[in-house]
């Protein structure tokens, strides 16, 4: 039974996804031959197909270390032989990466293979200077480095940090196909990244599974189904809203579901459908019946087996859906005929003028920090609830903390402060103090270590959850450096300069993935040196210390002293910042550049005073307590 499991599953997977893809590209036309520069059968079939396969292999790759890093032990055989299959994984993952290359250049080149000198130089300007070639270039190295990775290590954390590395794999392909033409372009782009993660952690943790079968014992294998079921349900919920944004953007009203691309998508969409309503029903019960007789395990594979065939059905229609044509007034170009600066600029059309009423209600959602708010609060929700179930009280001021932290979270990165980013110096300021200081300290108002602490109980297999991942990250050297007072102080002061004053600023405007980047930096940067601002304990200490907290106030103050000077020389003395996009702009109304650069500028001044006055205020209030709590200095 474990030898036909472990070739069935992967089998059914791959044949039912070939079979697929074949049947979605006749439906949908996508490997119908051009009427120009018709590059042959073989390539118009086969770069779909080895689509499919570096979907498949880039899944197993990166399921299989999602599920390895949170739900295996690293006292058993399971460990090592989880590695070895994800090390098997992504050397596939590599070959069939460098074969879509090749046939991806063929089909844009419109020509056959040859093999003189002019073939490999244009195929050398494709992969170094065109964006779909780097995309595939970059695609091959990040699964090679992979491969390499997976062989040579074997610790948590750099298991951990290769799964970080094979993640950003993803990215390439996420700006390939129809994301990178449609007229809702960095939408698009966050709804096809979100559900590719989604996707390849819930169809790679399930492929891992199966292939672990010989070695996970009857006793243990309740357990780590319990893990992955946890991590496959958020996968559901981020494959089908990414999904749906993806079709919205792509589709558009209902009536063009009666194209063939509708028909391809309605078809993946009963797909993963029916994935959900098996996952959500009957492994409920297989998990049941594991726990009950865990000898008696046969329904359960029976299922796994069921449902990679149906992820294969998913996988074999998604690789055709990037062959086939949208409809066509989704693809319409995102410039007029006659573009203003603006949209030569960002691709989108300048902004109407903000009045009052827009600064309150204008929204522009950004579908990966929404989707990140929507775990925090389920997150955050689930554990008052375990800890006040166990009998433990958890106030309600932190809960409103983390409801207002939640709520700052998506003002800045989808309210009006990110409808107006790109266009006006003031408002992307404006967002980055939001995120870089206002969440950051109500999140340590929330306590959120102390709420995983209270709610989330160690483990004692060898495994690493959440509790063991949080400890670690808290009490790391690194991160235990960075939260002392210089350090800290130095980070929050020399951000805001490091950002302004380099080209930081231009890629964040000017790519969603520098401004991905730069917002999670600002979030991060916060989260180390708030807290520590706003916690007047010396490390080791009982209670609030007087001395701890002057040097706390002392921070605050060079903090203040460095985002005051910013904004006294964004008033004039700097000139305007990013003259060429903000100059640019051919903005009709609002104040000019340098006139809104300068609202900047006073923002964060304000900003500055702000800080010294709640350091001092809280650090005051916390040294006339005198309550003491050794975790304090913790989130």
């Amino acid at each position: 039974m474990n030898r036909i499991v472990r070739i069935a599953g992967p089998g059914a997977l791959v044949l039912v996804a070939f079979v697929s893809v074949l049947v979605a590209l006749v439906i949908g036309g996508g490997a119908d031959a051009p009427r120009l520069a018709d590059p042959g059968a073989v390539v118009r079939f086969g770069l779909p197909i080895s689509r499919m396969l570096v979907d498949l292999a880039a899944a197993a790759t990166i399921g299989g270390l999602a599920l390895t890093t949170l739900g295996l032990s690293r006292r058993a055989p399971e460990w090592d032989r989880a590695v070895d299959v994800v090390a098997g994984a992504a050397g596939v993952w590599t070959v069939v990466s460098v074969v879509a290359t090749f046939f991806t250049y063929l089909s844009v080149a419109g020509t056959g293979i040859t093999f003189d000198d002019q073939f490999g130089q244009s195929m050398g300007v494709f992969l170094t200077g065109t964006d779909l070639g780097l995309a595939w270039l970059v695609t091959v190295l990040v699964a090679a480095a992979v491969t390499v990775l997976c062989f040579a290590v074997r610790s948590r954390g750099m298991v951990a940090l290769t799964a970080g590395v094979s993640l950003i794999g993803l990215l390439p392909l996420a700006q390939q196909g129809h994301a990178a033409g449609t007229a809702s372009h960095d939408a698009a782009v966050t709804a096809l990244g979100l559900h590719l993660v989604g996707a390849a952690l819930w169809v790679g943790g399930l492929l891992l599974l199966a292939l672990l079968r010989g070695v996970v014992p009857a006793d243990r294998l309740p357990l780590v189904v319990g893990r992955y079921s946890s991590i496959a349900l958020g996968c559901f919920v981020l494959v089908a809203v990414s999904g749906v944004v993806s079709a919205q953007i792509r589709v558009g009203a209902f009536s063009a579901l009666d194209t063939p691309y509708g028909v391809l998508v309605l078809v993946k969409s009963a797909a993963l459908i029916a994935i959900g309503v098996l996952g959500a029903v009957q492994r409920r019960r297989t998990i049941s019946a594991l726990v009950a007789r865990p000898e008696r395990s046969r329904p359960f594979w029976t299922l796994v087996v069921v449902e990679l065939a149906v992820m294969g059905i998913a996988s074999g229609f998604a690789a055709a859906l990037g062959r086939t044509a949208t409809p066509v007034d989704r693809l319409a170009p995102s410039r007029t005929t006659d573009p203003s600066p603006a949209e030569v600029l960002t691709d989108d059309r300048l902004p109407h003028a903000p009045g009052a009423w827009d600064w309150l209600t204008a929204w522009q959602i950004d579908l990966f920090w929404l989707m990140v708010a929507v775990l925090l609060v389920c997150t955050y929700v689930a554990g008052v609830l375990r800890v006040r179930r166990a009998g433990q009280p958890w106030p309600v001021g932190r809960m409103v903390a983390a409801a207002l932290a939640v709520l700052t979270l998506v003002v800045a990165t989808s309210g009006s402060l990110h409808t107006y980013d790109r266009f006006l110096v003031s408002a992307n300021i404006g967002a980055h103090v939001l995120l870089g200081l206002v969440v950051p300290a109500l999140v340590w108002a929330a306590a959120p270590v102390r709420l995983v602490r209270a709610a989330v109980h160690p483990r004692t297999d060898g495994s690493t959850g959440v509790r063991e991942w949080t400890d670690l990250l808290v009490d790391n050297a690194v991160v235990r450096y960075l939260v002392q007072p210089f350090p800290a102080v130095v980070l929050l002061a020399a951000v805001w300069w490091a950002y302004v004053g380099t080209d930081a600023l231009r890629w964040s405007v000017s790519d969603p993935t520098g401004r991905a980047v730069l917002d999670v930096g600002f979030l991060l940067v916060g989260l180390l040196a708030v807290p520590t601002l706003l916690t007047p304990v010396a490390v080791g200490a009982q209670q609030p210390s007087r001395a701890a907290g002057l040097v706390r106030i002392g921070g605050a103050v060079l903090v203040a002293a460095g985002t005051v000077s910013l904004g006294i020389a964004l008033r004039g003395p700097l000139g305007l910042v990013q003259a060429s996009w903000f100059g640019a702009m051919g903005r009709t109304w609002g104040p000019d550049p340098l006139a809104d650069q300068a609202h900047g500028g006073t923002v964060l001044v304000v900003v500055g005073v702000l800080v010294v006055v709640t350091v001092v205020v809280v650090t005051l209030v916390r040294l006339r307590r005198h309550t003491p709590d050794a975790g304090e200095r913790t989130l």
